[in-house]
């Protein structure tokens, strides 16, 4: 049968992976629901509210076709204020507005370097660019401007440069002077705030609200609506100038059909709360980590706290004991990453109850 011989030998480097629906009693410490909102009725009742309100209840084609509503706007022009960006376009996740960035922004003299750690979405569109994609070391400033200074500079040909604000694997937080490096070169900018939208700065605003970064026309945010958002879709924010190029030219944007009402909605909705309680979510998250730092000496950057092990066996078996103790944590095997991980995601709901029994399950 086809793919039948791949499957025994994933199954025995014990990297094969299968769908699970997982029992609701279980505390979860694996999603990316940094603030809880999957469980919210009362905003899932006000979004429903908000998308029945229209004509037509689906988008029905792309945005570029006649997909595009006044609700798409509305989220569009909200996120574009709170963020303090130009423009704001959506997408239909945050893997497709990767491909989107890197795919049409990209063109044929062009060169894009791309922190080795980045998100699959954008490791992957690094094999249709070729030789226009470069890799550098792990958030490394000097690696980044070595390659940089080697590169030979021509009067038409773009720099590019992306990173993540979180890194999703490790909870590791992008390092300022990359903001520093991308005026300084002119270079654009391009911050994947996935998993630092809603969970890092004042604002829970991402990599540019936690180091007080002004915005500036290099610079380009892409977050998704699915994780601390607690919706479905993603956006990307710039200057007029490039927000008006992708909606020609990103293959993504063009040919997807445009986010669902109830999705844009409730994006809508949740963002509105958010900023409305940001302060309570942000002592919220203090506690959490105060309580990791007493227990493993650990200073967490984010919500995220990964826990690397030897080999694939024992990472699995710290996540069937903490299983069988009603806790999911994300078991995080190769190729995703180069070391055997227990990814362990903080959110608002957790309480200290939680939290120390999860630590008390690490520890033995």
């Amino acid at each position: 049968m086809f793919y039948k011989k791949e499957i025994q030998i994933l199954k025995q480097k014990k990297i094969f992976r299968k769908r699970k629906i997982f029992d609701k009693n279980y505390i979860d410490f694996a999603s990316n629901d940094y603030i809880d909102l999957s469980q919210n009725e009362k905003l899932l009742k006000k979004a429903y509210k908000l998308s029945i309100n229209k004509e037509i209840n689906s988008p029905r084609a792309s945005m570029l076709i006649n997909g595009y509503s006044k609700l798409h706007k509305k989220l569009e022009d909200k996120l574009a204020k709170i963020h303090r960006f130009q423009n704001c376009i959506l997408a239909g996740s945050g893997f497709l507005a990767n491909i989107a960035l890197f795919e049409s922004l990209c063109r044929n003299k062009d060169i894009i370097f791309i922190d080795e750690e980045y998100h699959a979405s954008g490791i992957l569109a690094t094999k249709i660019l070729k030789d226009r994609a470069i890799l550098f070391k792990h958030n490394d400033e000097n690696d980044l401007k070595n390659k940089l200074n080697r590169l030979q500079y021509e009067s038409n040909k773009r720099i590019i440069i992306a990173i993540e604000g979180v890194y999703s694997m490790s909870g590791e937080i992008a390092k300022k002077e990359f903001a520093q490096i991308a005026i300084d070169y002119n270079a654009i900018l391009i911050v994947d705030e996935a998993h630092s939208i809603g969970t890092i700065g004042d604002n829970l605003l991402g990599y540019f609200d936690y180091y007080k970064i002004n915005n500036h026309n290099n610079f380009i945010k892409l977050g998704t609506l699915s994780k601390a958002y607690g919706s479905y879709g993603a956006y990307i924010l710039s200057n007029k100038h490039i927000n008006k190029y992708l909606q020609t030219r990103a293959k993504p944007i063009i040919y997807s059909t445009a986010l669902s009402s109830f999705d844009t909605a409730l994006a809508l909705v949740n963002i509105k709360y958010i900023q409305k309680h940001k302060n309570k979510i942000l002592k919220k998250n203090i506690k959490i980590k105060q309580i990791i730092y007493k227990e493993f000496n650990v200073k967490l950057d984010s919500q995220i706290f990964s826990l690397k092990f030897q080999n694939q066996t024992d990472m699995i078996d710290k996540a069937k004991l903490l299983k069988d103790n009603d806790i999911i944590v994300g078991a995080i095997r190769k190729p995703t990453v180069k070391t055997p991980t227990l990814r362990i995601v903080f959110s608002y709901k957790h309480t200290k109850k939680d939290v120390k029994k999860l630590c008390k399950l690490l520890k033995k």
